[in-house]
């Protein structure tokens, strides 16, 4: 009906792993996870700063909220002033734009010779 102290003592000899083959598990996930999801994210936020700071007016823009518009005049550095329609302009904030659509053709190369 009891247990004798024999049984119930642990077995001998096997050892417990180290303190470092412990957390080893932890450590290559930490390092997975910032291969794989922190560091493209930063990549990703430094080329999307890079292009907001190169605005110009003139270039085709989306903004976050889907809006396709040309920049008709670059305010400071934290806003731009946007042209959605012939004489239709709001003012956004650079950080809203998602992405440039394309850079303006020159005006000489627009026009057809006859």
């Amino acid at each position: 009906m009891f247990i004798s102290d024999a049984f119930a003592q642990a077995a001998g000899g096997a050892g417990e792993p180290s303190a470092f083959m412990q957390f080893l598990p932890f450590i290559l996930i930490i390092g997975v996870f910032y291969f794989l999801m922190i560091r493209p994210q930063q990549k990703r936020m430094k080329e999307h700063k890079a292009m907001i700071g190169a605005l110009r007016r003139g270039d085709n823009v989306v903004t976050s909220g889907g809006i396709v518009a040309k920049v008709s005049k670059v305010i400071d550095d934290h806003e731009v002033e946007l042209e959605i329609s012939s004489g239709v302009k709001v003012k956004v904030i650079k950080s809203t734009i998602s992405t440039v659509v394309g850079k303006p053709a020159p005006a000489n190369d627009t026009i057809e010779k006859k």
